[in-house]
């Protein structure tokens, strides 16, 4: 079974092993009754196997709903609050006082001297500090009063250029209420992507703070002409001297300022309808320049509709800690859901998150712990970096330590599959590894690239919580699907959300059908009203990935391939554009290859890579260092790092534990890499080389790595 390659392996002796099995029989045997009678687990099993969406017709290809959705779809969360600022005008009506948005205060920063020599920052932060529903709300008013001094008209155009913060998501509220076009860029796009969406966009005003000021806008702002406001969020910069004529820098309390004066009694402010952009969002996007993403009113309130029925007793006693990028649809989507369900939103970063983060002092506090969230988000990657450092420290431990926790660990991922809870393991065992991320985390959710199912199994049983794996793309306002709590079986994203439906086309050229059997398979289309009016200024790619039917219903053609299985739960099973055909004639998914040899010990991040012209497959490969240095000592090898990874003898011995490991996860012989390339440094959104979610960018890695591939193939590839 699945779950018993997912086990890890011990060192016990056989007879005391079997003696342990019997003392687990016995205390299972007893504890079964009073558990099953008290825990209301009996319920959650029979719920786990429920039917979780159905076929709308009998016909193949025909689109599956939801079982809670099968004859309406659901569109709005409250009744009559039809656009964004409704929804907040509603939640800060009925939550006035709660806290909303909490922000630590900076109390030391540090410059910390590592033995390389490199000077790291590093900081002392305080508690947190909260603004109320009320609080926000009159901010944003403010705000949105303050740029229409400043010429700001509704129906146009304005960008955020900020990292994830309190400010952010004032600034999002006020342009909501004044119908201003919000704009979002990642903090992390290269100079280029930034100008092109700040150009295509038109926008004469852009919010932004004092450090992406300094390190990213300085650079560029001379290539964007019509720009004549910038607002910094977090006070006013020091050097700013150097900005062309005409361009003017302000800062948010002033602009809030200006707005609380502003007389706005004789003038009805242009409120948005439910039809009106709200965001145009640039996806980091995995090809080519960033695309905007024209997102309504109308299309967010949908998605979160559905995400928020997925999220059991969401309420006013839950924590969420926001440190994704807001930029993202994943993280705004997650706020506006807390938002407007009474739920404290506690800003952190990828920097500070944890006690062992980066930025943070040692000794010191990092947010998780401070804050101590209920809801949390994450992408794979950083689930992916949580269980491998675990499994280090495990690694790291004493024998007889580590066989407990390796039995701890396979007798609740037994249980787990079972649909039983362990509450005396995860006091004794996992409480510790539980406290990592605060110690009071009851869902966490994971989106925006597949989660392998070793992870998640992990955050099952390390986190003590359930792991809402979802799909959906910004071009589907992140709506998609979500897996249920009580659905702890893995590989899966869940059944459609109750605000749309999925339906599954053929791709003869991959060979998937929706005929297929025991499952129908084809390329996933999403549709509903959360899916969005397209792409800004690109009526092409609008037309490419955007179709509506006969009953006006419009459809977004994904990309992706999936199949549902009988519970009506949909798995992601490939990707167009991942899909390669060999010299041969054999089609090989690339990141299929990834997926099985992704989460070794050896392996930070792998790209596989195959040519039409030749007969194998290659791959692009960030080695750990720690595991990478280890088996250079045990091969005699020496040398700098550097020596280390562009040494042919150690892509030798790389190349042979990644075979061992395709053979393991059953991948063909042509699917496995025959040659490799060491990569020195690391991909980070800042290369270029990876999204912000940290998906690979392969035109930009083959690019990079161009003289490599041709090395790999002994010639140039076309």
């Amino acid at each position: 079974s699945q779950a018993a390659k997912m086990k890890l392996k011990h060192s016990i002796n056989p007879i005391l092993l079997q003696f342990i099995n019997f003392i687990v029989l016995v205390y299972s045997l007893v504890t079964y009754i009073p558990w099953y009678i008290l825990s209301g687990s009996k319920q959650a099993i029979a719920k786990a196997k429920q039917v979780k969406a159905r076929p709308v017709n009998n016909k193949p290809g025909g689109a599956y709903r939801s079982v809670n959705s099968l004859h309406c779809l659901a569109s709005v969360l409250y009744p009559g609050c039809d656009t964004l600022d409704k929804v907040f005008k509603y939640a800060k009506t009925k939550y006035k006082d709660k806290k909303l948005l909490g922000t630590r205060e900076i109390l030391k920063e540090e410059d910390e001297i590592q033995p390389s020599g490199k000077v790291f920052k590093k900081v002392i932060l305080g508690k947190y500090t909260w603004l109320s529903y009320e609080d926000v709300y009159i901010k944003a008013v403010n705000f949105g009063n303050g740029l229409a001094v400043l010429g700001q008209q509704p129906k146009t155009n304005i960008a955020i250029f900020c990292e994830t913060r309190a400010e952010w998501m004032i600034a999002a509220q006020a342009c909501f209420m004044c119908n201003y076009q919000l704009v979002t860029l990642y903090a992390t796009l290269g100079g280029p992507a930034i100008v092109h969406g700040l150009n295509e966009t038109e926008v004469t005003t852009i919010i932004t703070s004092k450090e992406l000021m300094q390190t990213k806008l300085k650079e560029i702002v001379s290539q964007v002409p019509l720009l004549r406001h910038i607002i910094t969020v977090d006070g006013k910069p020091t050097t700013w001297s150097e900005f062309p004529k005409g361009v003017i820098v302000h800062t948010m309390a002033s602009v809030q300022a200006m707005g609380a004066k502003a007389d706005t009694g004789n003038k009805q402010p242009s409120r948005p309808v439910p039809s009106d952009i709200a965001v145009i969002m640039y996806t980091s996007g995995s090809t080519g320049i960033p695309k905007g993403v024209m997102i309504s009113h109308c299309n967010i309130i949908a998605g979160i509709t559905g995400m928020a029925e997925r999220i059991p007793n969401l309420g006013e006693k839950d924590i969420y800690i926001g440190y994704l990028p807001l930029a993202h649809v994943l993280e705004l989507s997650a706020e506006l859901v807390c938002l407007s369900h009474g739920c404290r939103i506690g800003y952190s970063s990828p920097q500070t998150l944890a006690d062992q983060s980066s930025k943070i002092k040692k000794g010191s506090k990092g947010d998780v712990t401070t804050l101590k969230p209920t809801l949390m988000a994450a992408v794979p990657e950083i689930m992916d970096r949580i269980y491998k450092n675990v499994m280090n420290k495990v690694n790291e431990m004493t024998s007889f330590q580590r066989n407990l926790f390796i039995l701890a660990y396979n007798y609740k991922m037994e249980q787990i599959s079972k649909g039983y809870t362990t509450p005396l393991c995860d006091s004794l065992i996992f409480r510790k590894v539980r406290m990592l991320l605060g110690g009071k985390i009851r869902v966490l959710l994971c989106g925006g690239a597949p989660l392998s199912a070793a992870t998640q199994r992990f955050m099952n049983i390390c986190f003590c919580c359930p792991v809402g794996q979802g799909y959906g793309l910004t071009e589907s306002a992140g709506a998609g699907t979500i897996t249920e709590v009580w659905d702890y079986t893995t590989g899966r994203v869940g059944a459609p959300l109750v605000c749309c439906e999925i339906k599954l086309m053929n791709w003869e050229e991959g060979g998937y059908y929706n005929t297929d059997k025991p499952y129908p398979r084809g390329e996933i289309l999403i549709g509903g009203q959360n899916v969005t009016v397209g792409y800004y200024k690109n009526e092409a790619r609008t037309k490419q990935d955007f179709t509506v039917d006969e009953n006006g219903q419009r459809w977004l053609h994904t990309g992706d391939i999936g199949e549902f299985h009988h519970d009506g739960c949909l798995k992601i099973i490939d990707r167009k554009k991942d899909l390669v055909k060999l010299q041969a004639g054999e089609y090989v998914s690339l990141g299929k290859v990834e997926a099985a040899l992704k989460n070794l010990p050896l392996v930070d991040n792998i790209c596989a890579y195959a040519s039409s012209f030749h007969s194998y497959v290659i791959g692009f490969v960030v080695p750990n260092q720690k595991e990478l240095a280890e088996l250079a000592r045990k091969k005699g090898f020496k040398g700098t790092w550097e020596e280390i990874c562009n040494s042919p003898e150690m892509e030798k011995e790389v190349l042979k534990v990644l075979a061992e490991a395709a053979v393991a996860a059953n991948l063909e012989k042509f699917e496995i890499p025959v040659k490799i390339r060491l990569s020195p440094d690391p991909w980070t959104p800042e290369t270029g080389l990876v999204t912000d979610a940290f998906k690979l960018k392969r035109k930009e890695l083959t690019a990079f790595y161009q003289p490599d591939i041709e090395r790999m193939y002994g010639t140039n590839v076309k």
